[in-house]
């Protein structure tokens, strides 16, 4: 990070949106702090709109990105969210203040 950045600058706000009933079809959001490491847990999204892990394979749960970019993987079998590979905000957004 830039000098006097702070370290824990959110990176990238993440939405999920699964089949669930429409009592929980508000969209969830997730952020990640800047340089979090490949593999660590962002979230665990079964738990976080009441399903078993097993309901996401189930579901066929998946993660889409509108450009094919993949910087996160969805772990069925335990409704985990991870990070896929090390984020670069500056790569991504640049010098703007917000990234998303």
């Amino acid at each position: 990070a830039a000098p006097g950045m702070a370290p824990a600058r959110q990176v990238l706000c993440l939405c999920v949106f699964l089949c669930v009933p429409l009592a929980h079809s508000q969209p969830i959001r997730y952020s990640v702090a800047e340089e979090s490491e490949s593999g660590s847990v962002v979230a665990h999204v079964a738990q976080d709109v009441g399903l078993e892990p097993a309901q996401l394979g189930a579901r066929e749960a998946r993660l889409v990105s509108e450009d094919s970019s993949q910087y996160f993987r969805l772990e069925r079998s335990t409704g985990r969210l991870a990070i896929r590979d090390r984020i670069d905000r500056e790569e991504l957004c640049g010098q703007a203040l917000t990234c998303t």
